[in-house]
Parts: structure tokens; sequence; C-alpha cells
């Protein structure tokens, strides 16, 4: 599988990551579906700390046990929790973040993590003492690099400006364009790597397509209808019959069509959802004419809140 730098590391990471959120709680079951990704070619790996309140790091831990020279490992924090307690609440204070981190390689089984990611943020966040914060923690030698997992453009370009943050997470998909409107290029020209999360708009952007839709669609989607999302799930598994290809695979290339993004980081609940990713980036079309199609099919959109 192809490698992309994160960001302006030394740190080359798969075009796939493996997003662990979906994992569940049966610890075979995650076992599998990790090595499977790992034996495939994927070498990104990300969960957080809020997953299952601590649960899903413990089974990434263990998964990884006599592999973590072959993935890159990441891991996020910033939503206060107590194990023994509902809830969880905002919190990027100095004092938790530090805490949250030891907790996390503590049941990840690790002495570091490659990338910490901060799970959030508001811009009235103290954003120079969480910078302080993730600063101290590589002079510690707890983790080599930190970024964000943010869609706030105020928020991101708080930290850009500020200091030299490796990466973002963001959602991004034909369905949920508003990156393309500065976000991206921003974040290309500063050596910020995007990472992509919800490729597949839920699923709609599948062979399943109109079986999601019906499941999670029906409300809409953003600034689309029910009615105009199904008729974008209807035109996109056209499209990929026509062109012999899947929609999975077009929506998969759709985002690998900007330079700033480094990696899709897509979820699996079962072994089998780890090859059909992987088939489906394989497989993913290098016809610019489908992109050029596809785009003109679905909606540009702006972020409307968070901008300032």
């Amino acid at each position: 599988m192809k490698k992309r730098r994160l960001g302006n590391t030394d740190l080359h990471i798969s075009e796939v990551g493996l997003g662990c959120m979906n994992l569940g709680t049966n610890e075979q079951n995650a076992k599998d579906i990790i090595h499977e990704a790992i034996n495939a070619g994927i070498n990104y790996i990300d969960t957080a700390d809020l997953y299952d309140y601590g649960e899903n790091e413990k089974l990434v831990g263990k998964a990884l046990k006599g592999k973590r020279q072959d993935t890159i490992v990441a891991t996020k924090g910033g939503n206060h929790f107590d194990p023994n307690q509902e809830g969880w609440y905002w919190d990027p204070s100095k004092k938790y973040l530090k805490e949250a981190i030891k907790n996390s390689l503590l049941r990840l089984g690790l002495d570091d993590v490659d990338l910490y990611q901060l799970h959030g943020g508001t811009i009235e966040d103290p954003i120079d003492e969480v910078i302080e914060t993730f600063e101290e923690l590589q002079q510690e030698g707890l983790i080599r690099y930190f970024g964000l997992s943010s869609i706030r453009p105020n928020v991101i370009k708080s930290f850009v400006d500020k200091t030299t943050i490796t990466s973002n997470m963001m959602q991004y998909s034909l369905l949920d364009r508003r990156p393309e409107e500065e976000l991206l290029d921003y974040l290309n020209d500063n050596q910020v790597s995007v990472l992509v999360r919800g490729s597949l708009g839920k699923g709609m952007l599948t062979s399943k397509g109109m079986t999601q839709w019906e499941k999670k669609g029906s409300n809409g989607f953003l600034d689309y209808n029910a009615e105009d999302l199904k008729g974008v799930v209807v035109k996109l598994q056209a499209l990929a019959n026509e062109s012999n290809t899947t929609p999975e695979s077009i929506a998969i290339r759709y985002c690998f069509s900007h330079p700033g993004v480094s990696s899709l980081i897509l979820g699996a609940s079962r072994p089998e959802q780890v090859q059909n990713n992987i088939k489906a980036y394989y497989d993913a079309p290098q016809d610019q004419s489908i992109i050029e199609e596809v785009t003109s099919m679905t909606k540009k959109q702006v972020y409307e809140q968070h901008r300032t």
C-alpha cells in the first residue's frame, strides 16, 4: 500500500488507516480486525480514550503486542471521563491532558504514541496552555508528534498560527465538501496533513447506499434534504455501474484528488470490512472524468459556524 508523509515529520502512513471506534468489545474480533489491517499493509492505527471509555485502547493495546514496530499509533484526549461513571465533559487543561495521556499509555501498554490529537476544541480553550502541554509531553518522550481532530476553522487556524501541528483529522466526503472551501488548501500550504474520517458518508457512498440512506439519511444530511440525498446515492450507484467500479471506490478516489489528504481513516466492525475497504481502495478509478462527473452531482458547501 502506498504511504504518504505525515505533516513535516519522518513518519509515512498508509493511505488507508484503521479507525478503531467501531471495533466493539469482543477481544478476539478486535484482534482479528487489527491484524487483518496490518497484514494488508495498513500501518496507521487510530483510537481515542473516549471510545468505550478506555476499553477500546485496551483492546488495541492487546492486539498490538508484538506488532508495535509495524504500526504508527495515534490516540486522542481532552474529553474528561471516569470509567466508573456515566458521561463526560470537555477538559483541555494541562492537568487533565497530562493525566489523560498517561492513562492512555497504560491502557495501550505502550511507552509512547506516535501522534496525540486534541479530540475536539473550541476557540474559548486555553490554546497556549494546550500547545505548551503538547510540547512538554514531547520533551518527556510520551508523544512523538501532536495534532488535532477538529472541523472548526477558527480552532484549526489558531493552532496552525501558533505552533507546528502535524495533522488534523476532519470529516470529508462527496456529501461533506466543506473542507474544500479553504481548509484543505490552507492545511496543505502549511504542511499539515489531513486525516479524513467519514469518507463513505455513513455508508451512503457504498454499494449498500440505499439501505444506509433508509437507516441514516431519511432526515437528510448537512444541507441535503432526504430526497436530494437519495438522488445523489442513486446517481452515484448508476455512475459506478456505468464505469465498472463501485460507489466506495469512487468516494475514496474523490478524497484523494486533493494533495493535502494523507490518509483515509476507515473503520471496521468485522475483518471482512477491512478487506472490503482495502479492495475499494485498490480498485479506485483513475479516470479524471469520473471525478469531474461525481463532483457535478454533489454540492459545494461551506462551514457556517466556527469561522471567527
